[in-house]
Protein backbone atom coordinates (compact mmCIF):
# COMPACT_ATOMS: atom_id res chain seq x y z
CA UNK A 1 0.00 0.00 0.00
CA UNK A 2 2.72 2.60 0.78
CA UNK A 3 4.77 3.52 -2.33
CA UNK A 4 8.37 5.82 -1.53
CA UNK A 5 9.20 7.81 -4.29
CA UNK A 6 10.81 11.10 -4.09
CA UNK A 7 10.94 14.35 -6.05
CA UNK A 8 13.73 14.64 -9.27
CA UNK A 9 15.94 17.15 -7.22
CA UNK A 10 17.51 18.28 -10.50
CA UNK A 11 21.01 20.01 -10.18
CA UNK A 12 21.96 21.41 -7.05
CA UNK A 13 18.61 21.09 -5.71
CA UNK A 14 17.35 18.59 -2.26
CA UNK A 15 15.47 15.83 -3.02
CA UNK A 16 12.32 15.63 -1.19
CA UNK A 17 11.44 11.95 -0.13
CA UNK A 18 7.63 11.55 -0.76
CA UNK A 19 5.63 8.45 0.36
CA UNK A 20 1.94 7.07 -1.50
CA UNK A 21 -0.43 5.25 0.15
CA UNK A 22 -3.36 4.31 -2.59
CA UNK A 23 -6.93 4.23 -1.46
CA UNK A 24 -8.00 0.48 -1.01
CA UNK A 25 -9.92 0.16 -4.64
CA UNK A 26 -13.75 0.02 -3.93
CA UNK A 27 -13.57 1.75 -0.88
CA UNK A 28 -14.71 5.46 -0.53
CA UNK A 29 -15.48 7.68 -3.92
CA UNK A 30 -13.57 7.08 -6.70
CA UNK A 31 -11.68 10.40 -8.05
CA UNK A 32 -11.41 12.11 -4.74
CA UNK A 33 -8.86 14.67 -3.40
CA UNK A 34 -5.05 13.22 -2.40
CA UNK A 35 -4.40 14.42 1.30
CA UNK A 36 -0.49 15.41 1.65
CA UNK A 37 -0.14 14.73 5.40
CA UNK A 38 2.87 15.86 7.52
CA UNK A 39 3.88 14.50 10.14
CA UNK A 40 5.06 16.47 13.79
CA UNK A 41 7.57 17.11 15.83
CA UNK A 42 8.26 20.05 16.94
CA UNK A 43 10.14 21.09 13.24
CA UNK A 44 12.94 19.11 14.44
CA UNK A 45 12.42 15.66 14.82
CA UNK A 46 9.72 13.14 13.24
CA UNK A 47 10.01 11.01 10.08
CA UNK A 48 7.73 9.07 7.90
CA UNK A 49 8.06 5.76 9.97
CA UNK A 50 5.91 7.24 12.71
CA UNK A 51 2.68 6.65 13.37
CA UNK A 52 1.52 9.86 13.40
CA UNK A 53 3.02 9.78 9.64
CA UNK A 54 2.65 6.40 8.48
CA UNK A 55 -0.27 4.60 10.89
CA UNK A 56 -1.96 7.59 9.58
CA UNK A 57 -1.54 7.17 6.48
CA UNK A 58 -2.62 3.54 6.13
CA UNK A 59 -5.81 4.07 8.20
CA UNK A 60 -7.25 6.61 5.68
CA UNK A 61 -6.19 4.20 3.04
CA UNK A 62 -8.19 1.78 3.94
CA UNK A 63 -10.88 4.27 4.11
CA UNK A 64 -10.33 4.99 0.31
CA UNK A 65 -8.51 8.44 0.62
CA UNK A 66 -4.78 8.40 -1.49
CA UNK A 67 -2.08 9.57 0.68
CA UNK A 68 1.51 11.32 0.08
CA UNK A 69 3.42 12.00 3.14
CA UNK A 70 6.58 13.77 3.48
CA UNK A 71 9.68 13.72 4.42
CA UNK A 72 10.72 17.78 4.89
CA UNK A 73 14.15 18.52 6.68
CA UNK A 74 14.22 19.13 9.82
CA UNK A 75 15.34 22.41 11.63
CA UNK A 76 17.99 22.11 14.04
CA UNK A 77 17.09 20.67 17.69
CA UNK A 78 16.87 23.72 19.87
CA UNK A 79 20.17 24.82 21.46
CA UNK A 80 22.21 23.20 19.01
CA UNK A 81 22.10 25.36 15.93
CA UNK A 82 25.49 25.57 16.92
CA UNK A 83 27.02 22.17 16.13
CA UNK A 84 24.98 21.21 12.73
CA UNK A 85 23.92 21.99 9.30
CA UNK A 86 20.07 22.03 9.59
CA UNK A 87 18.33 24.39 7.72
CA UNK A 88 15.82 26.59 9.48
CA UNK A 89 12.55 28.37 7.74
CA UNK A 90 12.23 28.22 5.18
CA UNK A 91 13.54 25.23 3.80
CA UNK A 92 11.03 22.70 5.69
CA UNK A 93 8.26 24.72 3.75
CA UNK A 94 10.41 24.47 0.05
CA UNK A 95 10.66 21.06 0.60
CA UNK A 96 6.66 20.52 1.18
CA UNK A 97 5.82 22.81 -1.90
CA UNK A 98 8.12 21.04 -3.96
CA UNK A 99 6.52 17.71 -2.34
CA UNK A 100 2.94 19.61 -3.16
CA UNK A 101 3.39 20.45 -6.88
CA UNK A 102 4.37 16.46 -7.45
CA UNK A 103 1.49 15.55 -6.07
CA UNK A 104 -1.10 18.40 -7.18
CA UNK A 105 0.17 17.00 -10.94
CA UNK A 106 -0.69 13.15 -10.24
CA UNK A 107 -4.23 14.35 -8.30
CA UNK A 108 -7.07 14.76 -10.99
CA UNK A 109 -9.59 15.39 -8.25
CA UNK A 110 -7.01 18.12 -6.40
CA UNK A 111 -5.34 17.81 -2.80
CA UNK A 112 -5.78 18.31 0.40
CA UNK A 113 -2.99 19.88 2.31
CA UNK A 114 -3.12 18.60 6.04
CA UNK A 115 -1.16 17.71 9.18
CA UNK A 116 -0.74 17.17 12.89
CA UNK A 117 1.13 19.99 15.48
CA UNK A 118 4.30 21.47 13.79
CA UNK A 119 3.34 19.62 10.61
CA UNK A 120 -0.33 21.62 10.81
CA UNK A 121 1.41 24.96 10.98
CA UNK A 122 3.67 23.93 7.99
CA UNK A 123 0.44 22.83 5.83
CA UNK A 124 -1.19 26.03 6.87
CA UNK A 125 1.72 27.96 5.54
CA UNK A 126 1.83 25.54 2.21
CA UNK A 127 -1.97 26.57 2.02
CA UNK A 128 -0.80 29.88 1.38
CA UNK A 129 1.67 29.50 -0.68
CA UNK A 130 0.48 27.30 -3.24
CA UNK A 131 -2.86 29.59 -3.17
CA UNK A 132 -0.13 33.06 -4.01
CA UNK A 133 1.38 30.52 -6.12
CA UNK A 134 -1.80 30.14 -8.38
CA UNK A 135 -2.19 26.21 -7.50
CA UNK A 136 -4.75 26.20 -4.24
CA UNK A 137 -5.24 23.09 -2.60
CA UNK A 138 -8.66 22.10 -2.19
CA UNK A 139 -8.88 21.59 1.23
CA UNK A 140 -6.97 21.57 4.75
CA UNK A 141 -7.02 19.45 7.16
CA UNK A 142 -5.30 20.09 10.81
CA UNK A 143 -4.68 17.99 13.35
CA UNK A 144 -3.90 19.34 17.26
CA UNK A 145 -1.98 21.89 15.77
CA UNK A 146 -0.14 25.85 16.66
CA UNK A 147 -0.46 28.35 13.67
CA UNK A 148 1.14 31.63 15.93
CA UNK A 149 4.29 32.98 16.34
CA UNK A 150 3.65 33.20 20.52
CA UNK A 151 1.65 30.54 21.32
CA UNK A 152 -1.93 32.31 22.91
CA UNK A 153 -2.05 31.58 26.69
CA UNK A 154 -5.25 29.45 27.64
CA UNK A 155 -7.17 31.16 31.13
CA UNK A 156 -8.88 27.71 31.75
CA UNK A 157 -6.42 25.21 33.50
CA UNK A 158 -8.81 22.85 32.66
CA UNK A 159 -7.50 22.98 28.62
CA UNK A 160 -3.92 22.80 29.60
CA UNK A 161 -1.47 19.58 29.03
CA UNK A 162 -1.09 17.53 31.56
CA UNK A 163 1.42 15.03 33.77
CA UNK A 164 4.69 16.05 31.67
CA UNK A 165 3.71 17.97 29.06
CA UNK A 166 3.21 20.97 31.95
CA UNK A 167 6.65 21.51 31.13
CA UNK A 168 7.71 20.01 27.84
CA UNK A 169 4.41 22.24 26.50
CA UNK A 170 4.97 24.83 28.66
CA UNK A 171 3.70 28.18 26.56
CA UNK A 172 7.69 29.60 26.97
CA UNK A 173 9.23 26.45 25.90
CA UNK A 174 6.68 26.35 22.68
CA UNK A 175 7.66 29.81 22.16
CA UNK A 176 11.56 28.50 22.45
CA UNK A 177 10.74 26.13 20.10
CA UNK A 178 8.77 28.71 17.32
CA UNK A 179 11.90 30.90 17.30
CA UNK A 180 14.48 28.33 16.96
CA UNK A 181 12.59 27.10 14.05
CA UNK A 182 12.07 30.63 12.56
CA UNK A 183 15.65 31.35 13.37
CA UNK A 184 15.38 35.07 12.82
CA UNK A 185 12.83 38.26 14.31
CA UNK A 186 11.87 38.45 10.74
CA UNK A 187 11.59 35.09 9.79
CA UNK A 188 9.07 34.76 13.21
CA UNK A 189 6.72 37.64 11.55
CA UNK A 190 6.53 36.42 8.58
CA UNK A 191 2.75 34.53 7.59
CA UNK A 192 4.62 32.17 5.74
CA UNK A 193 6.38 30.95 9.17
CA UNK A 194 3.54 31.18 11.37
CA UNK A 195 -0.03 31.61 9.32
CA UNK A 196 -1.95 32.76 12.70
CA UNK A 197 -2.94 36.31 13.11
CA UNK A 198 -2.22 37.27 8.87
CA UNK A 199 -4.76 37.15 6.45
CA UNK A 200 -6.58 33.72 5.44
CA UNK A 201 -9.46 34.91 3.62
CA UNK A 202 -8.51 32.95 0.35
CA UNK A 203 -8.44 29.77 2.68
CA UNK A 204 -9.93 26.47 1.40
CA UNK A 205 -12.14 24.63 3.49
CA UNK A 206 -10.77 23.15 6.09
CA UNK A 207 -11.32 20.42 9.05
CA UNK A 208 -10.13 20.87 12.64
CA UNK A 209 -9.23 18.19 15.19
CA UNK A 210 -7.61 19.63 18.60
CA UNK A 211 -7.28 17.80 21.77
CA UNK A 212 -9.12 19.24 24.42
CA UNK A 213 -6.21 19.09 27.39
CA UNK A 214 -3.48 20.66 25.20
CA UNK A 215 -1.58 23.63 25.49
CA UNK A 216 -1.12 24.26 22.10
CA UNK A 217 -5.02 24.08 22.03
CA UNK A 218 -5.73 27.72 22.41
CA UNK A 219 -3.73 28.44 19.12
CA UNK A 220 -5.92 26.02 17.18
CA UNK A 221 -8.98 27.23 18.46
CA UNK A 222 -7.89 30.89 17.82
CA UNK A 223 -6.69 30.19 14.33
CA UNK A 224 -10.07 27.98 13.78
CA UNK A 225 -11.96 31.13 14.71
CA UNK A 226 -9.94 33.16 12.58
CA UNK A 227 -10.73 31.39 9.41
CA UNK A 228 -14.28 31.60 10.38
CA UNK A 229 -14.19 35.18 10.93
CA UNK A 230 -12.70 35.48 7.54
CA UNK A 231 -15.84 33.56 5.89
CA UNK A 232 -13.88 29.89 5.43
CA UNK A 233 -16.01 26.65 5.92
CA UNK A 234 -14.44 24.87 8.96
CA UNK A 235 -15.28 21.92 11.05
CA UNK A 236 -14.52 22.28 14.04
CA UNK A 237 -13.77 19.69 16.58
CA UNK A 238 -12.39 19.03 19.94
CA UNK A 239 -12.06 15.20 21.33
CA UNK A 240 -12.84 15.39 24.57
CA UNK A 241 -10.39 13.78 27.32
CA UNK A 242 -7.70 13.80 24.87
CA UNK A 243 -4.42 15.39 25.22
CA UNK A 244 -1.69 16.32 22.54
CA UNK A 245 -0.34 13.90 19.50
CA UNK A 246 -2.79 11.53 20.15
CA UNK A 247 -2.23 10.19 16.44
CA UNK A 248 1.34 8.70 17.63
CA UNK A 249 -1.21 6.14 19.53
CA UNK A 250 -3.47 4.17 17.20
CA UNK A 251 -4.88 2.00 19.98
CA UNK A 252 -6.11 5.01 21.17
CA UNK A 253 -10.25 5.89 20.46
CA UNK A 254 -8.98 9.69 19.51
CA UNK A 255 -6.93 8.10 16.75
CA UNK A 256 -9.85 5.83 15.06
CA UNK A 257 -12.52 9.03 15.18
CA UNK A 258 -10.25 11.50 13.86
CA UNK A 259 -9.44 9.04 11.02
CA UNK A 260 -12.84 8.44 10.40
CA UNK A 261 -13.84 12.38 10.28
CA UNK A 262 -10.82 12.79 8.19
CA UNK A 263 -11.98 10.48 5.63
CA UNK A 264 -15.73 11.41 5.59
CA UNK A 265 -14.68 15.06 5.41
CA UNK A 266 -12.27 14.05 2.42
CA UNK A 267 -14.86 13.00 0.52
CA UNK A 268 -17.66 14.91 0.81
CA UNK A 269 -14.97 17.08 -0.85
CA UNK A 270 -15.26 15.35 -4.64
CA UNK A 271 -18.19 17.27 -5.40
CA UNK A 272 -16.79 20.34 -6.68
Amino acid sequence: MADPVGTDPGPDRHAVPIRWYRAVPGVGTPGGPTLLWLHGGGFFRGGLDQPEAHDVARSLAAQGVTVATVDYRLAPVPGTGWATSRPRYPAPLDDVLAAYHEVHAASPGGVVLGGASAGACLAAAATLRATDEGVPPVGAVFAYGFFHATHPRSRDTRLRSRRHRRITHAPWALDVMNRNYAGSRGALADRLAFPGGHEVGAFPRTLVVNAEHDNMRASGDLFAAELAAAGIDVEHHVLAGTRHAFLNRPGLEAFGTTIALTAAWCQRGTVR
